[in-house]
């Protein structure tokens, strides 16, 4: 582990050398990122290249063989995701998951799973502010909502715990354009309001246009790093993920 000078300051999430396999499969090698706080992240690639995996490692939900997951110093490993939450990372994840036969309230609440009972009222209304259309669907099944409000939902899901980093995982996945772009003015705002965030995006376009800075994925392996803005016009990230 690199030592850090005294006074240097330590990012929020610090991500060093992990190591993950599925069986003999070594899908994460030896990854290392940092996120500081108020900053967007953004982890692009093809599909495979094991981005998913990195963010559900790092939210506890899998084991690294190998490397340290580290939240504001303190280390995450072997903590699983139910004691991970509570200290301040939470994860919208992958196809968004919500609870099919639970109103959008009900999915809300479950999201603060971590939080006292007596400021989750004041949570609740903070996301039907920032999210309108739920407060329309508030005792609607969530199931039965659309493509896109079922992400607001999951989105605002993770919100509900006050997590000091969001993890987004291929928000836009499946929407039509017009909800892509509304997804992402989502997460803009959130950037605005000082919230931290992990994104991890096919669409490699907006995600850079949104983050401050970048790492590029292939095969398990960071292949590129570097402030959003200079990936976006390399010619090796148009040629590959932007089609340039």
């Amino acid at each position: 582990m690199t030592e850090r000078k005294q006074g240097e300051k330590v990012p929020l999430l610090r991500v060093n050398g992990l190591h993950v396999y599925y069986g003999a499969i070594h899908a994460i090698k030896g990854i290392s990122l940092e996120v500081n706080e108020g900053e967007i992240v953004t982890l692009i690639g093809a599909n495979g290249a094991g981005k998913s995996t990195a963010l559900n490692t790092i939210a506890g939900l899998l084991k690294p063989r190998q490397g340290t997951v580290e939240l504001a110093g303190e280390v995450l490993n072997g903590l699983g995701a139910s004691r991970i939450v509570p200290k301040g990372l939470s994860l919208c994840p992958e196809g968004r998951r919500v609870f099919q036969q639970m109103t959008v309230r009900e999915n809300l609440e479950m999201g603060a799973f971590s939080r006292p009972p007596a400021e989750i009222p004041a949570s609740l209304e903070e996301m039907f502010r920032r999210f309108p259309r739920l407060k329309e669907r508030e005792k609607q099944i969530a199931g039965t909502l659309s493509g896109g409000e079922q992400q607001m939902l999951a989105m605002a899901r993770a919100l509900m715990s006050k997590p000091r980093i969001l993890m987004l995982d291929e928000p836009s996945m499946g929407l039509a354009p017009i909800l892509v772009e509304q997804i992402f003015s989502i997460v803009s705002e959130l950037h605005a309001s000082g919230a931290t965030v992990l994104l991890v995006e096919q669409n490699a376009q907006m995600a850079l246009q949104v983050a401050d800075r970048a790492y590029v994925m292939e095969t398990g392996q960071i292949t590129m790093e570097g402030p959003a803005s200079e990936l976006l016009h390399n010619d090796a990230v148009q040629k590959a993920y932007l089609g340039s």
